[in-house]
This record gives structure tokens, sequence and C-alpha cells, in this order.
């Protein structure tokens, strides 16, 4: 049988194209790979940050954690209050005021985001790809958040006064997708900062972005933003041209 233009694209995406037809529906069998897909999703929301492997895994990298909460204390509030959960609850300011270092030059931080178990795969696996590439050593302890949103980044590293804010943060849960880690990065990091001050790289997972080169964009995006002091939109992102279309 010759392939139409649908059955062709469909080697080149996850989305749900080309399902074919029982009569005037899809195919049970897709139907049921839907509502599967669906449920994962759901899943991915409500899962929880798996804490104490996050702390175990990091110790084996030689690096200490901090947990640290939004001003948000359940999931519920999570999902309704995004802005609260962008500021950091009293008891985790403190903790971060209490930390003696006060130059760092990047500050990592884990959030659960909307996806808890696509850090709780990714994000110290990630890491443990970019540290190695990194240019310097000042780096904090790693920052994990209970019930965070990206922009909780602007005030850990503020507090911290580090140059640099990356959070690794579970993104929105697609159908296909439910486990996909984004990589946020903000020069200068500050309360008030808005979205076009950040860097992403996004899609981390193991049909995605490999760790490998999440790192090294990552990497380059860091050395960048070091040397010309800005980040966002102001940052031109060539590491393509520099590194994959040469």
């Amino acid at each position: 049988m010759e392939l139409d233009d649908w059955h062709i694209l469909k080697k080149y995406t996850n989305a749900r194209i080309a399902l074919g037809r029982s009569g005037n529906s899809l195919p049970t069998n897709k139907v049921l790979e839907f509502r599967m897909a669906h449920a994962l999703a759901k899943d991915a929301i409500s899962t929880e940050l798996d804490v104490l492997n996050l702390v175990e895994d990091a110790k084996k990298l030689s690096l200490k954690s901090i947990l640290v909460q939004s001003q948000i204390s359940n999931g519920i509030d999570y999902l309704k209050n995004p802005n609260i959960g962008r500021i950091l609850n009293e008891v985790s300011i403190k903790k971060l005021k209490d930390w003696p270092e006060k130059k760092i030059t990047l500050s990592i931080i884990i959030a659960d985001g909307l996806s808890a178990e696509a850090v709780n795969l990714h994000a110290i696996k990630l890491i443990e790809h970019l540290i190695p590439k990194l240019k310097f050593k000042t780096i904090s302890p790693i920052i994990i958040v209970k019930y965070g949103r990206v922009a909780i980044s602007d005030e850990i590293g503020e507090i911290l006064n580090s140059s640099i804010a990356l959070i690794l943060i579970g993104e929105r849960p697609g159908l296909s997708s439910p486990t996909s880690m984004g990589a946020y990065i903000t020069y200068n990091p500050k309360k008030g900062n808005t979205d076009e001050k950040r860097n992403c790289v996004s899609n981390i997972q193991s049909e995605g972005l490999s760790y490998e080169f999440a790192a090294m964009k990552l990497a380059y995006l860091i050395d960048e933003m070091l040397f010309k002091k800005l980040s966002g939109v102001d940052l031109k992102d060539d590491f393509s041209d520099k590194y994959i279309n040469k």
C-alpha cells in the first residue's frame, strides 16, 4: 500500500497524526493509547519531588543540598495560585541567608514545576554532565524547591548573590511527554525579573534533548552570560551556528 504524506510525516513526530479510522471513529487501540497518555500526564502533575534520592544523588557528585519551599503548602494551591509559587516562605529565606558563602557564580536549583517526576528522573543526571563543562567552581549547593515556579530562581539567586541562576523544572506534561524537563537561566537574578530576562533549554528527556547536548548548550550559554553580562532576549543564542551547523 502506498503511504500518503501523513504516514510519511509520522516518522518524524510523536504527534497524533495518521491514526487511522474505524467507521466514524478512531481504532480502539488508538483510543486506549490516548487514554493512557492522558492518565500519565495527570499523574505527572500530582507526583511529588523525591527529595531523599535527590539529596543522596547530589552527595555522590560531592554537592551539598538545601531544601526550601515556596509560600505554597499543598498541591491544589500550587495549581491554583502560580504567583505564590514564585515566592519563598520565611523559613526558606532564612536558610539561604544563613548559608556562609555569599558570592556564587552559579546557583543550581531543582523545582518540581508541573512534573516532579521529570526532575526526579533527569535533574541530577543533567547536572552530572554539566559540571565538568563549567569553567569555574563557585557553585551553590543544590537548592531543591517544593512547589516552585520558574521565577523563584530570581529570589534564590539574589539571596545567594549569584551571578547566574539555573533552575531545572518539570515542564507542563503533554500527551506524549509527561516527563520533560526544562532549564531556565538568568544572569543577575533578582526579584522582579520578567521572562524576557531568561534563556531556556527545553524538552530534556529520553525522547528529546540528551543530557550531553543540553549540558553543552547550557555551559555555552552560561559562558556567554558571564562574558557579555546579560541574558534573555538581549543574548543572541548562536550555539547551533557555532557547534552544530559548521
